[in-house]
């Protein structure tokens, strides 16, 4: 029975108690007191309609300490999480055994955004215009035509095996630019129509970060209806929570949405308005700017092997950089008239012609001068460019939110500051007068984690210091046979990381041990290859830093190669440290310390899944035993018990290893 409003804290106590519903539905369950504290913090905002940041612990079970009062309650509710694949965990997993041991009638949904949906439209013109780039892409498409008839969702997640960086994907997937809506002939089976309107009529609804933040922005997905109707909304891993919102919150213009509309021009103007007017001249021109675009913004650095994020004054105001705007405007306004003259075709043509608008638009707004109270920056990679215009922070978004009608707002995760406050979440969402709450562990970190930093090291500014990581990394991990990670701050640093830790590795005759490294496969085929193997170490960077599960004693020693501040000369970083200074603030505490540790704590939090597991943490950092900062960092990773010598470290692993 869903319990009245009155009574939701008794429900929830009864439901966590040892005799209550989990216990029941699970021989394993053991009831936590701090979970128990959690979910009653919840259920208190969700009776009170009132904001909670919480912050919990490895180990408290903080996504059954907000599902239970959302589902005992009865209020129609929203989760948002950072990740699809964590959505898919909630929807799949979760979800279902708490709607079972609990016996409520709960409708529930799953939303995420239409790039994660086929469009059958699409599928249709690419099976007659596909030019497959390899063989590889042209055996996804033909695996997703092989799925179409027995799916129900349309979720391109529920092919295995299906690269979601794969070339196909945008070609059977629809975008807000493309998307026909109800002028497509395929509009009634539509699968991104029918998961809104299951959405629509679910009681939870299960939707991620950028979802959100993408439809306050633009309203296509469905959320301007569903956020209104809802009397809690929750938002799990909310440290992301700000960057998703600066992400999706502004305005972009990159060579990969020029090449996009390029191939579409090409593609819908030969098929259905062939002769009125020369699309592939049209789509070619569009191609050169996007290409003159990269140019103009990698100009003069002489090679780009990763993402870089550029200051918008390093090129704004260059000759050939305002060109290649100014080009891309005109270029863009042609295809547009193009488009208007042949628009009585067919609504595809509709939509190119609004497409073609949009990006004249931008490129007249990146050529004009910035508001006062945004950020610009262009993010370079090796073949593409984006230009990014975004506020600089969340504040006044969830501030104009939660004005609206009166609702819960929970916001959660593992990592949200350093202080009792949570400032350093609190102040970047306006969120400084909800209540916080801070519940630790339960895990016996005294007993079963060790912290070593190496007291003569390498400073990270030193050209040894890579070297010397792996090196030590060699030796940890050959003393407990592999089961290590090693975590670097910059991509930069993992060919060197990984090339000295595999010769450390052969010189200590451990060259059984098989390194793995980021960016040699996708994330989840390396994780499955680390758990698989005999013996593995892997070498990654900020992908590796969170969203990591590994329990058990496959993983149990972590080394951090430095301190995880934010990059100084970041266009981002630079303009919150000039706002923090105009409000008289301390820049180095507010935004480069409280960094850290939030990310130095995310970092940490790989090694201890489980209440049996056991394991090193190795911070190579030696500043953080000598500056004052130090202490404040110490304190903000769990109470783990310190070693002073390498021997005492490589002793605790021995140990570990003939345990294991």
């Amino acid at each position: 029975m869903t319990a009245p409003p009155s009574s939701l804290a008794d429900a929830v106590a009864r439901a966590f108690g040892s005799g209550g519903a989990l216990a029941a539905a699970d021989a394993d369950y053991t009831e936590r007191a701090v979970q128990q504290e959690f979910a009653q913090a919840v259920a208190s905002a969700i009776d009170d309609r009132e904001a909670l940041v919480a912050e919990a612990g490895t180990g408290v079970g903080k996504t059954f300490a907000y599902l239970v009062p959302l589902l005992l309650s009865g209020k129609r509710a929203l989760v948002s999480t950072a990740t699809k694949s964590l959505q898919d965990q909630l929807f799949l997993r979760d979800l279902p055994r708490l709607v079972d041991a609990l016996g409520v009638p709960v409708r529930v949904a799953l939303l995420k955004g239409r790039s994660s949906y086929l469009c059958l439209h699409r599928l249709q013109q690419a099976r007659h215009g596909f030019d497959a780039p390899d063989r590889f892409a042209l055996r996804a498409l033909s695996r997703i035509e092989a799925w179409v008839p027995s799916t129900k969702s349309g979720d391109l997640a529920e092919i295995d095996g299906l690269d979601e960086r794969s070339p196909v994907i945008p070609l059977v997937t629809s975008t807000r630019d493309n998307c026909l809506g109800s002028d497509c002939p395929q509009f009634n089976a539509c699968h991104v129509v029918k998961a809104r309107r299951e959405a629509m009529a679910a009681d939870l609804v299960v939707i991620n970060h950028h979802l959100f933040f993408a439809d306050l922005a633009v309203r296509d997905s469905g959320m301007a209806e569903l956020l209104p109707s809802v009397e809690a909304v929750v938002f799990d891993e909310a440290h992301q929570l700000s960057d998703a919102g600066v992400q999706f919150l502004g305005l972009a213009l990159g060579s990969s949405q020029l090449i996009d509309f390029a191939r579409d021009l090409t593609a819908v103007g030969l098929a259905q308005a062939r002769g009125l007017a020369d699309w592939s001249a049209l789509a070619g021109t569009i191609e050169r700017d996007a290409r003159e675009l990269r140019l103009a913004a990698a100009a003069p650095l002489r090679e780009v092997r990763a993402l870089l994020k550029l200051r918008w004054s390093e090129r704004a105001g260059q000759p050939a950089f305002v060109q290649a705007l100014s080009s891309l405007a005109q270029t863009a306004a042609a295809a547009g008239q193009a488009l208007q003259a042949a628009i009585d075709v067919g609504p595809d043509l509709g939509r190119l012609a609004e497409r073609a608008a949009a990006l004249c638009k931008a490129a007249h707004t990146f050529a004009e001068d910035s508001a006062a109270d945004r950020v610009r920056w262009i993010d370079l990679s090796p073949h593409a460019v984006r230009l990014i215009e975004s506020p600089l922070d969340i504040r006044d978004v969830i501030t104009a939110q939660r004005a609206k009608a009166p609702k819960a707002w929970v916001f959660t995760s593992a990592t949200l500051g350093d202080d009792a406050a949570l400032s350093w979440f609190t102040r970047s969402a306006a969120l400084e007068d909800a209540r916080t709450l801070r519940v630790g562990s339960p895990f016996d970190y005294a007993n079963h984690a060790r912290l070593y930093v190496p007291p003569q090291f390498p400073k990270p500014n030193e050209a040894g210091h890579a070297a010397a990581v792996a090196e030590l990394a060699a030796r940890c991990a050959a003393a407990l046979n592999g089961r290590t990670f090693v975590l670097t701050t910059t991509l930069r640093a993992l060919p060197l990381v990984a090339e000295t830790l595999r010769a450390g590795l052969d010189a200590a005759g451990a060259s059984q041990i098989e390194v793995l490294v980021q960016g040699s496969g996708p994330k989840r085929a390396l994780l499955q290859r680390f758990l698989a193997a005999p013996a593995a170490a892997l070498v990654g960077s900020q992908t590796f830093w969170e969203g990591i599960d590994v329990p058990g004693d496959a993983l149990q020693c972590v080394l951090i190669d430095k301190l995880p501040f934010p990059p100084p000369n970041d266009p981002l970083i630079e303009a919150r440290v000039r706002q923090i200074e105009a409000a008289g603030g301390n820049p180095f505490n507010e935004c480069f310390v409280a960094d850290a540790a939030v990310s130095l704590k995310q970092g940490a939090g790989r090694l201890v899944r489980s209440e049996t597991d056991r394991g090193l943490l190795v911070i190579c950092d030696p500043r953080v035993v000598r500056m004052p900062y130090g202490k404040r960092l110490i304190a903000a990773l769990p109470p783990m018990a310190r070693l002073q010598a390498e021997a005492d470290a490589i002793a605790w692993l021995s140990e570990l290893a003939s345990a294991h």
